[in-house]
């Protein structure tokens, strides 16, 4: 019954504005999380922050993770420059681990909104990768986000509201030869999120996929070995370059912004959002080439 009690208000969902072309008055969607937590894991640069920025502006408080302060309080302070007057905090310690995990749950051990974006990749040839690399980011890349979800989802599910995002990958689908292991971890990350959509059914909250393909941030500039670059313009060609050589079969033939990405976490998000769970939502250009 909460889902159809979301349904039934569109006022609280809705506001009207101008449009400039016609003069007219016309309604558009207003995100409003206010009074609602968000934790998103690995949030001190990239799509992450990108994401943290997102929540805080449609009225979440968010809590960023890092493995350092100094990384914390320079994305602290972007978060709350671009949303002004943001509850934000910060939480440093490195996720991949449980000591890690059993910590943020100490610290911050109320959360109406998961997002376990945190990750670590990088080509490798499946034959150079050993069980280490293997391990590594199994630990990283799922484990993560599967202890924060036995910790966080029975609250939500008490409260009859929550909202959990895994940050896949378009690689989850198109699995490229050379990133064989990282591919597996989001390929996992796609069953998990479904298969708890299923265990959380009924209860209001939701829980879905989001699926990036090449995206301009940070870590794709070290992948590219293009760093330094303030305009951005060097990176933003060189992505170009990138996913037409790679990923051919893209539409939008170029790679994804980090706010491009963020918007649909933001959406996913919502309260407007309370029918899409179970879902594996795509923000990768068109690279997957199935409907």
């Amino acid at each position: 019954m909460r889902h159809w009690a979301e349904a039934e208000q569109p006022s609280e969902q809705f506001e009207k504005f101008s449009c400039a072309d016609s003069g007219k008055e016309r309604v558009g969607m207003k995100i409003d999380l206010s009074g609602k937590k968000a934790v998103v894991t690995g949030s001190t640069s990239g799509i992450g922050l990108a994401i943290a920025r997102g929540l805080a502006g449609a009225g979440a408080n968010v809590v960023i993770n890092g493995r350092t302060q100094s990384a914390i309080d320079r994305a602290r302070a972007a978060v709350q420059t671009a949303a002004p007057g943001a509850l934000v905090q910060g939480f440093v310690g490195d996720l991949g681990t449980v000591e890690g995990c059993t910590e943020l749950v100490a610290a911050c051990p109320d959360c109406d909104i998961l997002v376990n974006n945190l990750g670590i990749y990088g080509p490798r040839d499946f034959f150079e990768t050993d069980d280490a690399r293997w391990e590594e980011l199994f630990k990283v890349n799922i484990l993560s986000g599967v202890r924060l979800c036995r910790a966080y989802l029975p609250a939500m599910e008490d409260r009859g509201w929550g909202r959990v995002v895994f940050i896949s990958s378009e690689a989850a689908l198109n699995i490229p030869a050379d990133s064989i292991h990282y591919a597996f971890t989001k390929t996992a990350q796609l069953a998990i999120g479904r298969g708890l959509a299923k265990r959380m059914a009924g209860t209001g909250v939701t829980v879905n996929s989001v699926l990036p393909g090449p995206t301009l941030s940070e870590g794709v500039a070290r992948m590219l070995h293009v760093e330094g670059d303030e305009t951005g313009e060097k990176l933003e060609a060189a992505a170009a370059d990138f996913v037409l050589s790679t990923r051919p079969s893209s539409i939008i033939r170029r790679a994804a912004t980090v706010d491009e990405v963020a918007n649909m976490v933001v959406y996913v998000c919502s309260r407007q959002a309370s029918a899409t769970t179970g879902a594996a939502l795509r923000v990768e250009g068109g690279i997957v080439d199935s409907l």
